[in-house]
């Protein structure tokens, strides 16, 4: 089977990053008989650079007619808050692709690396934050006042709740049966309209657990026990923020994968952190939330289940046998390509 990829490595890190998670992807094309097409295009800081906007349509078209799309990272401070950025890139690719469903997984592979109290890492967790992605405060109406204020407007339909909502109820049947759905119903409308919408739906999965949590409380719940989390299902800001703390409950974002998804198969997959300008070049930069983002695309969109878990496996294995790079350990940390090596060669011996 021939798959056509759209490989977005940006700046920073992204080009290191990427080219780990291409190699991944072409040894399991060569173990499991199938092809992998590449096609490279520019996005973000260097696209400004290059062509004045961080979403050529050359490279829009591409993510268009590709199969799924791989992305490194955007951003810096080189092209700072200007009314030109490169994350303006990420919100127009993904409402043209009809990505409404981000899904985040945190999981806890090695205790020892969780910034939590020892009795809580040792129960560990494995939760997926469903983020819905193309609608809310970073899509609504913004602007500046003549007095000198600013606004930014916050707006949800009952469509886009609704189809966000039954995302998370379904992947929560295929897990472990829970979701819960954070808002701030206490103070905003747009999250009162919120719970009522996912109450309405969860009439409709009476084999999902259901429960309601203001954010607030859902930080926190984070924190003092992140076990007791199945799937949590939330807004775009909320599951911007929540996201990140998840990742770095983990003991490092460098490990954290993500996908955006549609109601197709075509998939957006990226690493949850950012460009890390200052480890350009540098070669220390972790691969592995893009490898593990490489894996999500074989499963999500391409239904190659059995080559998704190989990956994970692999990376499970390294990890296990204590090889890490620089965001992990001081202890003799592998370079990008090293680590990279190392699950490449996992995945010659699990074959």
């Amino acid at each position: 089977m021939t798959y056509q990829i759209t490989v977005l490595p940006g700046d920073g890190i992204g080009l290191e990053i990427t080219q780990a998670a291409t190699a991944v992807l072409k040894k399991i094309g060569e173990q499991y008989g199938h092809q992998f097409l590449f096609t490279t295009k520019e996005i973000g800081g260097c696209a400004i650079d290059r062509y004045g906007t961080p979403l050529p349509e050359d490279t829009l078209s591409s993510c268009l007619s590709s199969d799924s799309v791989l992305l490194g990272a955007v951003g810096g401070p080189k092209w700072g808050t200007g009314k030109v950025r490169p994350e303006q890139a990420l919100l127009a690719l993904r409402k043209e692709m009809g990505l409404y469903a981000n899904l985040r997984p945190a999981s806890l592979s090695l205790p020892q690396l969780c910034p939590l109290n020892e009795k809580t890492a040792e129960k560990g967790f494995d939760l997926l934050i469903v983020r819905e992605l193309t609608g809310g405060i970073y899509f609504g109406d913004r602007g500046r006042n003549p007095d000198g204020s600013a606004y930014d407007v916050e707006k949800y339909t009952i469509g886009e709740i609704e189809r966000i909502g039954k995302t998370a109820f379904q992947l929560a049947q295929k897990r472990k049966g829970k979701v819960t759905s954070v808002d701030k119903a206490n103070v905003l409308e747009t999250s009162r309209l919120w719970r009522e919408t996912m109450h309405h739906i969860a009439k409709d999965y009476p084999d999902v657990a259901y429960e309601d949590m203001l954010v607030d409380n859902a930080a926190m719940q984070l924190v003092k026990s992140p076990a007791q989390f199945d799937i949590i299902v939330t807004s775009n800001l909320f599951g911007d923020i929540l996201s990140d703390e998840a990742a770095q409950l983990t003991g490092s974002i460098g490990l954290l994968p993500s996908a955006s998804l549609g109601a197709g198969s075509c998939g957006l997959y990226e690493p949850i952190h950012g460009s890390a300008p200052d480890l350009a070049g540098t070669g220390t930069a972790n691969p592995i939330a893009t490898i593990l983002s490489a894996a999500m695309m074989l499963e999500l969109s391409f239904s190659l289940q059995k080559e998704a878990a190989a990956i994970r496996n692999a990376i499970s294995s390294v990890l296990q046998a204590g090889w890490k790079t620089a965001d992990l350990t001081d202890d003799h940390p592998l370079s990008t390509v090293q680590i990279t090596e190392k699950i490449i060669e996992q995945l010659d011996q699990i074959a």
